[in-house]
């Protein structure tokens, strides 16, 4: 998989982001619903990336600096295409290693509480994230669920 920063204008890009964010409409409510849309996406402090094998779009995702030591895990998405073949992984692995190289002594994410989002936790925990209280501007949210990685 070849990833990329991506500056998020490409068709396939758009359709994967529309995606996310109606599969997060699935499964919380609105107010629980802290995915960014295009415009969160293009703000300076994320970086983002998309995951490609040729011209076939496999996977997104995203890391918002917090602060000189602290990055958050932002919009990770694998093309339901492409589910179960090691995109997600391959590409928390790119967002874990450039936080790192930014010298971050910690990784945090928001992922949902409920079933649907069970195989994201369990990926999280797999990288070592621990379950923590809220952090940044997150508020203790019945449908959420923060994770935290020391670097």
């Amino acid at each position: 998989m070849d990833i990329r920063q991506d500056d998020l204008s490409g068709e396939k890009v758009i359709a994967l982001i529309a995606e996310h964010l109606y599969g997060m409409s699935l499964h919380s409510p609105p107010e629980s619903i802290h995915a960014l849309d295009l415009v969160g996406l293009k703000k300076t402090d994320i970086t983002f990336w998309s995951g490609w094998e040729e011209d076939e779009l496999l996977g997104i995702g995203a890391l918002k600096e917090l602060d000189g030591g602290h990055g958050e895990v932002k919009s990770m998405r694998t093309s339901s295409l492409h589910l179960r073949k090691g995109v997600a992984r391959r590409m928390l692995q790119h967002i874990i290693d450039e936080a790192k190289r930014r010298g971050y002594g910690r990784i945090s994410l928001e992922t949902g509480s409920m079933e649907a989002f069970a195989p994201a936790r369990r990926l999280y925990e797999s990288f070592g994230f621990a379950y923590c209280g809220p952090f940044a501007d997150y508020k203790e949210d019945p449908n959420s669920v923060f994770m935290t990685k020391e670097l």
